[in-house]
């Protein structure tokens, strides 16, 4: 699949981050690992020179995972020597952070590359036999939560201190319209329903784009789900399907078909955001050592963690929004254009990467990640 990276290159290129962007400019003298490793694990960082094709890293038998390993090691050294010899230098502080996040995708995207590279094994192993098998809960009852409407404040203030990207800035301000959200995220059975509704057939429940692709891809139900709709492939291996958990691995497409068939909406971004914002930022993230979305805990509205949420936004530039000066300015402000935004992290997020004002996005075909679907309707009418 042209999305999916073998787990060495993201060891490598997280390797390469941090020697091209760090040590490469601030460290006095240093010698790049391997030459060819600037072509092999970059990106796409046009600005910097050419990369070998997405699609074809698969294809990539050289070099081994122990000179890979190797290469790490001579990174990790060389950063260490750099912080405690340029102590107080706040553009190498800056920049070691950013690694650091970006290493934090990354091992989120080696468990949803490898999970889909196991997926297509006939045995279906599992990643680590030993995760959590959470028990069989009924959901909480899906209510609809009021939200008025009126002005309000977005993103990240330049000024605001700890870690963000620079594509949650500036703070600026939305129109919001009277709505309310789900309190909760849709459940496989939920979905499932929709399935057994013959919703891949209804034509008008799809956008035409939408419609196109379920079309040529034969998609008749989420990734992972076996024909029967009774089983999933998880990164615990093949497992009965939770009804009561939530659905994941399905397109901005399905959810918006998804939507409509139940008589609602996507929410906007401007609108989740402020819904998360009164909540705490914890959940079944990374750290909980499950790796796979489950039922909501008492009270638990699941803004964080299980599976990112489709928004009904367009990702985009927020109005005055400058990207970091240099190549690392394509960081984010390069992919601003079809695509969707998605928010609230998922189940192999780290728990300290997310946040209310994080924004992440995908184009609208895209099923490989843990993705799921918050239902909205316009009006404050709870039920």
């Amino acid at each position: 699949m042209p999305d999916v990276s073998p787990t060495k290159w993201h060891l490598a290129h997280t390797s390469w981050f941090f020697e091209h962007f760090v040590l490469e400019p601030f460290f006095p003298g240093y010698r790049a690992f391997n030459d060819r490793f600037h072509f092999l694990f970059n990106s796409y960082y046009y600005s910097v020179g050419t990369m070998h094709s997405r699609p074809q890293r698969g294809l990539l038998s050289r070099p081994l995972v122990r000179e890979i390993l190797q290469y790490r090691e001579y990174v990790d050294e060389a950063i260490l020597r750099l912080l405690q010899s340029e102590d107080g230098n706040e553009e190498i502080r800056s920049r070691v952070e950013l690694g650091l996040h970006h290493e934090q995708q990354h091992q989120e995207l080696l468990l949803t590359d490898i999970k889909h590279i196991f997926s297509c094994h006939p045995d279906k192993p599992a990643v680590n036999p030993g995760l959590m098998v959470p028990g069989t809960e009924a959901a909480s009852e899906h209510r609809f939560m009021s939200h008025p409407g009126g002005i309000a404040e977005i993103g990240v203030a330049l000024e605001s201190g700890g870690f963000y990207f620079d594509n949650e800035t500036p703070r600026h301000q939305a129109i919001i319209q009277d709505h309310s959200m789900g309190s909760r995220l849709v459940t496989n059975g939920e979905y499932r329903a929709f399935i057994l509704d013959r919703g891949y057939e209804n034509n008008g429940l799809w956008l035409s784009d939408g419609w196109a692709v379920i079309q040529q891809r034969n998609w008749n139900k989420p990734l992972y789900w076996s024909d029967d709709l009774q089983s999933e492939f998880t990164l615990g291996g093949l497992r009965d399907l939770d009804l009561n958990a939530p659905v994941t691995h399905v397109s901005y497409f399905e959810a918006d078909a998804y939507s409509r068939w139940a008589g609602c909406r996507l929410p906007t971004e401007a609108e989740w955001e402020l819904a998360a914002r009164k909540q705490a930022v914890t959940g079944n993230l990374m750290d909980s050592q499950i790796w796979h979305p489950v039922v909501a805990a008492e009270n638990s509205s699941q803004f964080f963690g299980d599976t990112w949420e489709w928004t009904a936004s367009p990702y985009g530039p927020y109005p005055g929004f400058t990207p970091l000066s240099g190549s690392l300015g394509e960081y984010n402000g390069k992919f601003m254009c079809n695509q969707m935004t998605i928010r609230g992290g998922s189940c192999v997020t780290a728990d300290t990467h997310i946040r209310a004002s994080y924004r992440s996005f995908f184009y609208p075909d895209a099923r490989w990640q843990f993705l799921g679907i918050r239902l909205a309707k316009d009006g404050t009418d709870s039920q």
